[in-house]
């Protein structure tokens, strides 16, 4: 059979479909990040401002209040990142990812504790968080762990982030709780968890090649290709030949569609490299977002599906500062984009 040739325009639209940044959805933050493969969060406004992106008539209080509520939680996942998922995803991310993390971690520190080491010293953690959550400065404190073996051991006792800490009220997410205690325990083989997390990759990404898929959940090769086999692609390529990968029935918009502005944070992971065959950052302006001095990036606005430019919040206004001079009607959008992020801040 023939298979359907894409042109980085239709990817383009079906990312930006699929990531809620061509129309703003009515949906819950659960349901939100669980459409979106979750959110980047190692500042945790990034996970405000993003949604507000996304979501109809989002309030900051509706982010805290779902993290008060255990219906998403912040944890360290994808990348050794810090993520705020759906409370149903978080068992099946980290029993895909929980012993790649491990091997890594072991193998690019070379830590003398080894794995047995690491197991004790994570049973140290467990019993110390018996009690209920604690600040990382205690718990380093308490058991004499140094930047480096902390770093580690969550990799062998599974945490979670515990709000008020890493909210926009609290932005600084160092209370830590045990997983088990904070949402209940779970039963998922990483087998099943790697599935869900293509899954949720290539729902909120795709269609995408293979590497960009490994990139994103840092899968192994055979557990990607496990999981693969098991979902049953859609195939596709791109212009230049390239192999991609979707779910059954993944949106994919007209070409023309029109993409309204947006405002992205810090972190959104629309613009790392996975998803570089979109076109949504601009070569030429990657190292503009991008530097070993903003290796978060920068927080940017999008005009026709594309960033343009960046933006800051100072003295109580959005300013925009864009790449190349903007179009009158564009430069109209962003400014009223623009008041709108105002009054979100306020």
């Amino acid at each position: 059979m023939a298979v359907r040739t894409l042109s980085r325009r239709q990817l383009n639209r079906a990312l930006l479909a699929r990531q809620l940044l061509l129309d703003r959805a009515r949906l819950t933050p659960p349901r939100a990040v669980e459409r979106i493969a979750g959110l980047q969060t190692q500042y945790a406004p990034s996970a405000y401002v993003g949604l507000w992106s996304r979501l109809q008539d989002f309030g900051r209080s509706q982010l805290t209040e779902a993290l008060g509520r255990r219906t998403v939680v912040q944890a360290t996942l994808m990348r050794s990142t810090i993520h705020i998922v759906a409370r149903p995803d978080f068992w099946p991310i980290a029993a895909a990812i929980r012993e790649i993390r491990r091997d890594w971690w072991l193998r690019v520190t070379s830590h003398t504790a080894g794995p047995a080491g690491m197991a004790a010293l994570a049973e140290r953690v467990r019993e110390l968080l018996a009690g209920g959550p604690l600040r990382r400065f205690d718990i380093v404190a308490s058991l004499g762990l140094d930047s480096t073996t902390w770093n580690g051991v969550g990799l062998w006792v599974d945490l979670v982030r515990v709000p008020p800490s890493g909210t926009w009220e609290q932005r600084r997410a160092d209370l830590y709780g045990l997983a088990d205690q904070w949402i209940g325990g779970g039963d998922v083989t990483a087998e099943d968890g790697a599935l869900l997390l293509v899954r949720r990759y290539l729902k909120g990404f795709g269609p995408a090649t293979r590497a960009s898929i490994q990139s994103f959940t840092g899968l192994s090769a055979s557990a990607l290709d496990t999981a693969l086999e098991r979902l049953g692609p859609r195939l596709f390529t791109d212009e230049d030949g390239g192999r991609l990968l979707d779910v059954p029935g993944g949106a994919l918009p007209d070409p023309g569609t029109p993409a309204p502005v947006r405002f992205l944070p810090t972190w959104d992971a629309t613009l790392l490299a996975h998803a570089r065959r979109t076109g949504i950052l601009p070569e030429p302006y990657r190292p503009l977002v991008f530097s070993t001095r903003t290796p978060q990036s920068v927080p940017t606005f999008l005009v026709d599906g594309e960033v343009a430019g960046t933006w800051r919040h100072r003295g109580g206004r959005v300013v925009v500062e864009p790449f190349e001079p903007l179009p009158e009607r564009a430069r109209r959008e962003v400014a009223e984009e623009a008041e709108r992020l105002k009054a979100f801040h306020a």
